[in-house]
């Protein structure tokens, strides 16, 4: 199933981004830039070092300047993680392009690769859980709420994959079909910000 396969080559880029546990550590991705894997792993680090930076930023005793330079981080990060699931949205046009579409089929609430997103998301949510379940300074409360916390964790995860597998084997049946939208954020446009214009 894509989920299973997607969630591990999640699993892999966030153990791997552990190991050095730095959000400046250089990027290496040992798929080949044409497979489906290149893109998810590359998909899941840009979430996992921002998952860093978020919290780097919520530090109360952080100086100005360095608050503003994650900031801009996070929003260059964000326009990545949008530009990479567009780009995992294109593999699947062109994966299903030949479907004949069924009479009455109809579209998702959100595309293949959205709900990808947020299990890439989730990878990193059960990871950081697991640590603090694991951790052996923390009070038996809090190992026994973040216990429960896990176990809802694990139950999304599961829920979560059956229901991208099954919109990809409805795509590919015909019974769904695919509409992408792109995000077009304004936020980093010259033209569509008006502050980013004004500078101009």
């Amino acid at each position: 199933m894509f989920s299973e396969f997607a969630f591990g080559i999640f699993e892999e880029s966030i153990r791997n981004y552990h190991i050095e546990d730095e959000v400046d550590q250089p990027f290496e991705n040992r798929y080949p830039k044409d497979d489906i894997a290149h893109l998810l792993y590359r998909k899941n680090w840009i979430d996992t070092v921002q998952w860093h930076y978020e919290d780097i930023i919520r530090d109360p005793d952080i100086e100005p300047n360095k608050a503003l330079e994650i900031k801009r981080k996070i929003d260059a990060s964000n326009q990545d993680r949008t530009d990479l699931v567009e780009y995992i949205d294109s593999y699947f046009l062109d994966k299903y392009r030949s479907v004949e579409i069924l009479k009455g089929a109809t579209i998702n609430t959100e595309s293949p690769a959205w709900a990808i997103d947020r299990l890439s998301i989730l990878a990193l949510k059960i990871y950081h859980m697991k640590v603090e379940v694991e951790r052996k300074d923390a009070a038996p409360e809090h190992i026994e709420k973040c216990t429960a916390k896990l176990m809802v964790l694990q139950e999304q995860k599961k829920d979560l994959s059956m229901a991208i597998d099954q919109l990809l084997d409805d795509i590919e049946a015909g019974r769904k079909y695919m509409k992408v939208y792109k995000q077009m954020k304004m936020y980093n446009d010259e033209e569509l910000n008006p502050v980013l214009r004004a500078q101009k």
